[in-house]
């Protein structure tokens, strides 16, 4: 079998990460990766990577596939141009469905795969969710808060000058975009949100920095989704709670609990038999969700069908649009 070419666009953490994998998964690939920054040009040289500043000069490799890891927002005519080049695509989080239709259309008539990242999906607690939610012969109610003081996502910058400060594709949005796709999956699709918003912090940001959700689900299920940037500990804390089910998860690899209705007690649900994690991570990330949706990608390119596409995403992001137009208003007035 002829040796892969990989392009990474984008050679900041996640483009590592995905290199970092790939390699696992296709053993003699080779990389060749696109940044604008001249340090981390010189940086995936020193690994002996083909390193270019430009997207226009590296496909003269002929890549085979590409990963797209550049900040969310920027995407759409990065993906364009790979597919129209007949490069089978993954990319990272999107924040908009900009020129979805146009995208779908150019994986079509290049006969090249686009694949859209939603790490979450492929979490084995997630699924373990949507099997006991799945399960219930009636409705459920979950409580679910994920939160974290914006200045500490990325502590060695300020946030005004990181994509989660910024209004189109602020942290409160990014946060949404990551947890909903499973949510929305575990619980079903949404039948009706209301949104409650606040603004406690001192941060100079042009958002909320506190949403509350009410979310009825189709089919009954309903939930309250608390997210914010304003928690000084960064929190991921999930309740499940229903007639034959009472589940609890703080966020973590270790820490699913399900009460035994029986004993009273709390009784550990194991989801993984071993974890990976990276360096320089923190202990709750884990390699094995980003593998999984990067076997997918692979298994898509195949032919396989996957657990979320461009029409899934674009689901997801028009309610976001919606929650975001139920206060962007109120707060210009």
């Amino acid at each position: 079998m002829s040796q892969k070419k990989i392009l990474i666009v984008g050679y900041g953490s996640m483009g590592r990460r995905r290199i970092r994998i790939i390699s696992d998964l296709m053993p003699g690939a080779a990389f060749i990766c696109v940044d604008s920054n001249p340090d981390r040009q010189k940086q995936a040289a020193a690994r002996g990577f083909k390193a270019y500043g430009s997207l226009k000069e590296s496909i003269a490799e002929s890549p085979d596939m590409a990963f797209v890891c550049t900040s969310p927002g920027r995407h759409a005519d990065i993906i364009l141009f790979l597919l129209r080049n007949g490069i089978h695509t993954f990319t990272e989080l999107n924040l908009t469905a900009d020129r979805y239709d146009e995208i779908k259309d150019a994986a079509k008539e290049y006969n090249s795969v686009v694949f859209i990242s939603s790490t979450l999906i492929y979490k084995c607690q997630m699924e373990k969710f949507k099997e006991i939610a799945d399960g219930q012969d009636k409705p459920i109610t979950y409580i679910y808060h994920v939160g974290q003081y914006l200045p500490d996502w990325h502590p060695w910058e300020s946030y005004k000058d990181f994509f989660i400060g910024k209004k189109e594709t602020n942290g409160i949005r990014e946060l949404l975009a990551i947890q909903l796709p499973w949510m929305i999956r575990a619980f079903g699709r949404v039948d009706h949100i209301e949104v409650s918003y606040q603004q406690c912090t001192g941060l100079d940001i042009e958002f909320p920095d506190i949403v509350i959700l009410n979310i009825t689900h189709e089919g009954g299920n309903i939930g309250v989704f608390v997210v914010d940037v304003v928690s000084r500990k960064a929190v991921t804390r999930l309740e499940i709670i229903g007639e034959e089910v009472h589940l609890f998860w703080d966020g973590h690899n270790d820490d699913l609990y399900c009460l035994n209705f029986e004993t009273k007690e709390l009784e550990q649900v194991k989801v993984y038999e071993s974890e990976e994690h990276a360096k320089g991570y923190a202990d709750h990330i884990t390699e094995e969700p980003y593998r999984e949706e990067m076997k997918e990608f692979l298994k898509a390119i195949d032919g396989k069908k996957v657990r979320y596409g461009l029409d899934e995403d674009a689901y997801v992001l028009d309610i976001i649009d919606k929650i975001e137009d139920k206060y962007s208003s109120a707060m210009h007035l």
